[in-house]
């Protein structure tokens, strides 16, 4: 075959010729665009949630230190989502017990006798609602011991209903989607193995110059001769 040949040769063609791999940082915009979209239709598509706090105080009574009353703060903080309490706030809220136990969250504070009791519902006025109802039903729970217990619960402040949904708007929702597809995008690039990327791009086989190939033919018709055996002197 002619050096003319193996240039025209279809196989060695395709072998010179890489195709056209997929760029190895598609996955990265890809992913902050389907994170986008993604946070963007839930923030859209998702109802509303606000959220009421309101704050129940201990105060110590006659005869009580402030250490006592911090730690009933604690244990009072512990039992607002029990039965007890909730069952007290069913009137006031209108809700059935079982119901409000998924919307109602306590807090307590390490440094200060106090408790905040956090109401959330797709409506303000019943967030504000089930906040107020169920910190009376606690302040009314603990102060029926109070002889015993040595302190006395009070309703501190009272919730109002939210102006703005604590729940993230639709660029907010967007915004975190976007950062979590991009994060996941560069996951991709990262555990993506290398072997794609040499698979795409084959290393190319040289061609032999045309000066070369005239060289090499006296050296393959000189090595017959050379091989020939020599005819051996006749013993004297």
């Amino acid at each position: 075959m002619t050096h003319t040949d193996d240039i025209n040769d279809p196989q060695d063609r395709g072998r010179r010729t890489p195709r056209r791999a997929v760029p190895r940082w598609l996955p990265l915009p890809l992913g902050i665009g389907i994170g986008l979209l993604g946070g963007i239709g839930y923030g859209l598509v998702a109802t509303p949630q606000y959220a009421a706090t309101s704050y129940v105080m201990v105060v110590p009574r006659q005869g009580t230190d402030s250490p006592t009353a911090l730690g009933f703060a604690q244990a009072y903080g512990r039992i607002v989502t029990g039965s007890a309490v909730l069952a007290g706030a069913q009137a006031a809220t209108h809700t059935a017990a079982g119901d409000l136990k998924s919307h109602v969250q306590a807090a307590t504070s390490p440094d200060a006798p106090m408790i905040s009791v956090t109401g959330s519902s797709s409506k303000a006025g019943t967030a504000a609602s089930i906040a107020n109802g169920v910190a009376r039903s606690l302040a009314a729970t603990g102060n029926r011991d109070s002889d015993s217990t040595g302190v006395r619960l009070l309703l501190f402040s009272p919730a109002a209903a939210p102006a703005a949904p604590s729940s993230p708007s639709a660029a907010l929702s967007g915004a975190v989607g976007a950062s979590a597809g991009g994060l996941l995008g560069a996951l991709v690039l990262l555990v993506r193995p290398r072997r794609e990327e040499d698979a795409a791009h084959p290393a190319r086989t040289p061609l032999p110059s045309p000066s070369a190939a005239p060289s090499a033919a006296p050296s393959a018709s000189a090595s017959p001769s050379s091989s020939e055996p020599r005819p051996e002197r006749a013993a004297v």
